[in-house]
């Protein structure tokens, strides 16, 4: 399996992936293509900056074919009015880790992908520190793809919300 990770920790195995040079590919009209330069930690990251995961402050943190980690620290700014963590905010979390992750298993002939259906179950909520997430494919289709995360507020430890996702593989 092709990984990268954005620590140090020993335990974490960090290879690159294979990277094709973009010189030799024609990209379908998406620009999605499994296995490039941009499908690393660093290449991800530098997709979010003026779009909404990028707003919120979520950081993919270790990417692998089949799964993918971010996390995102909470800020008064992600709050509800009654100064919880907005659900919007765990959604958007989820369904991008999620989304970023679809790019690795993408087939060769797709032009890109979108969210057919989201379910979250919110099991807590926070006030402050860090969310982490981890997305993990659980059917990888010709024509779909089904994800699962789970949000975990970092300094307890708990849980704060399970996801599951249906990805439509357009061509």
């Amino acid at each position: 399996a092709r990984s990268q990770s954005a620590t140090s920790d020993p335990l974490v195995p960090v290879t690159t992936p294979a990277v094709v040079p973009r010189a030799s590919l024609t990209p379908p009209p998406g620009g999605y293509v499994p296995g490039v330069a941009a499908l690393t930690v660093d290449g991800l990251n530098d997709l979010l900056p003026g779009t909404l995961p990028g707003l919120i402050g979520l950081r993919v943190t270790a990417v692998a074919e089949g799964s993918l980690d971010a996390e995102l620290v909470v800020r008064p700014e992600l709050l509800a009015p009654n100064g919880y963590l907005h659900a919007a905010t765990v959604v958007a979390l989820a369904d991008t880790a999620c989304g970023l992750a679809t790019r690795w298993l993408l087939p060769g002939t797709a032009s890109g992908f979108t969210t057919l259906e989201l379910k979250a179950n919110f099991l807590g909520t926070a006030r402050e520190g860090t969310l982490d997430v981890r997305a993990e494919v659980a059917h990888a289709g010709r024509t779909t793809q089904v994800w699962d995360a789970v949000v975990t507020h970092r300094e307890s430890g708990r849980r704060t919300a399970l996801f599951r996702c249906t990805q439509q593989v357009l061509n």
